[in-house]
């Protein structure tokens, strides 16, 4: 594919409620030669590396599922998810500027969270143009005391996100790739419970992962146990 028969560059597009995160992220990734903010088949893309489409996305995958699925049939794209493996809460006061508290926030991100959003998308992943990065980050949160956030907040809202860091880069680019991410303990044939056990995280995670490796055929059911489905490695 010769992306300049397709693309029509355009500055400016698409920046225009740009946080500073996916700005971040946009710098950290572009090499030399790489350009931004392209149109490509009607859709904006963050950048282009030789043949290569780049998007970032930041929170849910669900928006991206048809510009994706569009663009996967002709042209190879990587999509890119920062997951904070530490995180800053930084609270400001209401003018946005006055700083009350910056604290670290006892969450820690890790791989296997990236299943939370590939539920949207699981199906895109045997397509050979499809590949995704996951990048475990440092990054700042910063809240406004403005009264508008959430009641789980107390009327903190999320103003923005800060990039300090990336710490690494898992890049996932076949059905084998996925597998790698099953711990190397799991029986033979198990459950959600059992896999939730061996990565040490709570069940609905474990059941987000075993949905979407059945989706994209890297495990198959096989039995139950009692009420529960039992999982192997597909062949």
């Amino acid at each position: 594919m010769n992306s300049a028969d397709s693309a029509v560059s355009s500055p400016h597009i698409g920046t225009l409620h740009e946080r500073s995160l996916h700005a971040a992220l946009k710098d950290w990734y572009e090499q030399p030669g790489d350009r931004r903010e392209v149109k490509v088949d009607g859709y904006v893309i963050d950048l282009i590396h030789d043949d290569t489409l780049i998007e970032i996305q930041t929170r849910s995958f669900a928006p991206l599922r048809t510009k994706l699925a569009k663009l996967t049939r002709t042209h190879p794209v990587r999509l890119v998810h920062p997951i904070a493996a530490e995180r800053w809460i930084v609270k400001l006061a209401e003018d946005g500027e006055t700083l009350i508290e910056r604290r670290k926030s006892p969450r820690r991100g890790r791989i296997e969270h990236i299943f939370l959003e590939l539920v949207s998308i699981p199906h895109l992943v045997e397509r050979a143009n499809f590949s995704l990065d996951v990048l475990l980050t440092q990054e700042e949160e910063i809240r406004v005391r403005d009264g508008k956030g959430s009641w789980r907040r107390k009327g903190w809202s999320i103003r923005d996100r800060r990039l300090l860091d990336v710490v690494q880069r898992v890049t996932l680019s076949t059905i084998e790739d996925y597998r790698t991410l099953l711990p190397s303990d799991l029986p033979v044939s198990f459950t959600t419970r059992d896999l939730a056990h061996a990565i040490e995280h709570p069940i609905y995670i474990a059941q987000k992962m075993a949905y979407c490796l059945r989706k994209m055929n890297a495990i198959e059911v096989v039995g139950k146990q009692g009420n529960s489905i039992l999982y192997s490695l597909s062949d």
